[in-house]
């Protein structure tokens, strides 16, 4: 079977380091722009009635002509390996994720959605939309995902270096920092860590619960 893509998500990911870990986790705003072919609004046609929507995409960046069958998770600090298919790691036979976002709005034919976890440029091969009477499951177990604690961290910028960013672009970087991109098996708390986030380069570093940016070019 060949798939091809019907829209791309356009966003300020530059860079797979900082993007959410899972869909869902920041209120942070994309875009899903369709390709010419499916560009007719006759397409969405009913979809304003959903809330939230499943996007069936490419991981465009992790290209291999093979794959192991076990994974080792972050959040299992990286030395435990489960299979493939008891993770959401990026490296699978077929390179498909599957994210669950928010629909905030239309515009012009174009998806705002809220909380992506794509890179700038994904393709996006198929849209459903979410069904809460059959898609939400209140019994459901989270596996080895629910020994993790999800932390926020406090993030300092500088306003000399906001200054550099639009006001938006500074709140969407905050986000970012505050869910801790780091790997989850990190050590080093003087190491100085760096990452593409629209069209600048941003470095920082972690001490205790502080987060502090030290750079933004």
């Amino acid at each position: 079977m060949e798939i091809k893509p019907v829209a791309r998500i356009e966003n300020d990911f530059s860079d797979k380091f900082a993007v959410p870990r899972q869909s869902g986790l920041s209120d942070i705003e994309s875009k899903i722009v369709f390709e010419k072919e499916y560009s007719d609004k006759n397409a969405l046609k009913g979809i304003e009635g959903f809330s939230h929507l499943w996007l069936i995409w490419g991981f465009s960046e992790n290209i291999r002509e093979s794959h192991s069958l076990t994974v080792r998770p972050p959040l299992l600090g990286g030395n435990e390996r489960v299979g493939v298919f008891a993770s959401r790691s990026p490296f699978r036979p077929n390179n498909l994720g599957l994210s669950c976002v928010k629909l905030e709005r239309i515009e012009n034919g174009v998806l705002i959605v809220k909380g992506a976890d794509l890179i700038n440029g994904t393709p996006i091969y198929d849209i459903k939309p979410y069904i809460p009477y059959s898609d939400c499951k209140s019994d459901a177990k989270g596996g080895f995902t629910e020994s993790r604690e999800f932390n926020t961290l406090e993030v300092e910028i500088e306003p000399k270096l906001s200054e550099k960013l639009s006001e938006k672009q500074a709140e969407t970087l905050k986000q970012i920092l505050k869910n801790d991109p780091r790997p989850a098996y990190h050590e080093d708390e003087s190491r100085v860590y760096g990452f593409k986030f629209a069209d600048f380069e941003v470095k920082f570093m972690v001490e205790g619960n502080k987060l502090k940016v030290i750079e933004i070019e």
